[in-house]
């Protein structure tokens, strides 16, 4: 297989243990939200506090997303991959010993500095790998991660908390991320003592030096990637109102127990999953068929927002298996729009600030959704929950304009360069 043309075995491998960290990364994080009545309930909590916890997590995951990426970008994503993943699993275990709205807000707040780092991380080791063809499939297959931990969270979070209690399923998940760093090591001293090479190695060795890459401060000036960090933030605010409180909603709206959330609930977050495997499949054939990145990525990215916006009609349908169909379809859309537009990213940023570029999106969109956190709270406890899905289906018509206002999906250049030495879409930078 031609490393420069196609992603390699140990290239798969890697991003297949990215995409079981993200698996890790959001059952560690969705844990609460599938036992939210039953914390509710022990620790004496409001609806209002229990966003103020939830805020509490996404406030401190947005600023670690940035300075995260920031690291991964000097450590690369190799080191920092370990560093994140033994982090916020301690901290997560720790969850079990919690008493009250002020260590609950606490430990999340860490919990969010733990996780913070991962997913530049992981989007950074992508793109070092796989080559522009093929990369959404590498970026899709970690984004399924995100549907597949929170698929798995809840039967196996609700069955935990069935059999012992909520406390317990803290601690159990928590600890399930230590099984990936023997492999994660293994892959990495197999490549170096083979002389396995990145696609991004190969591509600096034989590429010259770009004159035109523009510095960090360039390319926060331009359109373009305000746009797509816009584009991208705006979406994330619904997922987060999916992931917190929809098993919440239909315990305390539709009338499910936690035993028919384990048998349920996981089946949107399978279709989110699917979502985000058929989108990133479909830009990659289309590139393959000749069509240039601009066309295949938005080519995907429409009918995934057309899609999302069902999630708008999910409250107002008058049964429960309807309104879980419709969520479905809902994320079935999302997750399917979230592969290609952070293909985007990184397809757009300069190699070197690969990372915290995209840290930066998603601290955006984390930060937004930490800020809807207590309005979602208030309003539930005021209004019920209708405004808050009219919500989540409206972002979608807002991120396909701002998709097409970005203009070309190309590598941004240095202000007044007449062009760059590199493909638009190849990343160099090292790990």
């Amino acid at each position: 297989m031609n490393q420069a043309t196609r992603p390699s075995r140990t290239a798969w491998i890697i991003v297949i243990l990215l995409f079981f960290g993200s698996v890790v990364n959001y059952i560690d994080r969705a844990v609460l939200g599938v036992v939210m009545p039953q914390v509710r309930k022990d620790l004496d909590l409001s609806n209002a506090e229990y966003g103020l916890a939830v805020n509490a997590f996404l406030v401190m995951y947005a600023i670690f997303y940035v300075t995260g990426g920031r690291v991964a970008d000097w450590l690369g994503y190799r080191r920092m991959f370990s560093i994140t993943l033994v982090f916020w699993s301690v901290v997560s275990m720790l969850h079990a010993g919690v008493r009250g709205v002020v260590s609950l807000c606490a430990l999340r707040g860490v919990l969010g500095i733990a996780e913070g780092g991962y997913y530049p991380t992981a989007m950074k080791g992508a793109s070092e790998w796989f080559p522009p063809a093929d990369r959404a499939k590498g970026v899709g297959l970690i984004v399924c991660g995100v549907s597949v931990g929170t698929l798995i969270a809840q039967p196996l979070v609700a069955w935990i908390a069935l059999t012992w209690d909520w406390r317990m399923a803290f601690l159990l998940t928590g600890a399930m991320g230590f099984l990936l760093l023997p492999p994660w090591w293994w892959i990495h001293r197999r490549a170096r003592a083979e002389g396995h090479e990145s696609y991004a190695a190969a591509a600096a060795r034989t590429a010259p030096v770009d004159p035109d890459e523009p510095t960090l401060g360039e390319v926060l000036r331009t359109r373009k990637y305000w746009c797509i960090l816009a584009s991208r933030m705006l979406p994330d605010t619904a997922w987060y109102f999916y992931l917190f409180w929809i098993p919440g909603y239909f315990q305390e709206v539709r009338g499910f127990g936690l035993d028919m959330v384990a048998y349920l609930l996981w089946v949107p977050y399978f279709a989110s999953n699917v979502g985000a495997a058929v989108s990133a499949w479909a830009s990659s054939a289309l590139i393959r068929r000749g069509y240039s990145v601009n066309t295949a990525r938005k080519s995907a990215l429409v009918p995934a927002a057309i899609f999302s916006m069902s999630g708008a009609l999910s409250y107002f349908v008058a049964g429960p298996y309807v309104a879980l169909a419709l969520v479905s379809l809902a994320l079935f859309g999302h997750q399917g729009w979230s592969s290609n537009v952070h293909t985007i990213i990184t397809e757009i940023s300069p190699p070197k600030h690969v990372a915290v570029l995209y840290g930066l999106t998603g601290a955006s969109g984390t930060m937004l959704g930490a800020l809807m956190q207590p309005v979602i709270g208030w309003l539930v406890d005021v209004s019920g929950y209708a405004p808050a899905f009219v919500y989540a289906g409206a972002v979608y018509i807002a991120a396909i304009g701002l998709l097409f206002a970005a203009g070309k999906v190309e590598r941004i250049r240095k202000p007044g360069a007449a062009g760059t030495l590199y493909p638009a879409n190849t990343s160099i930078s090292g790990s």
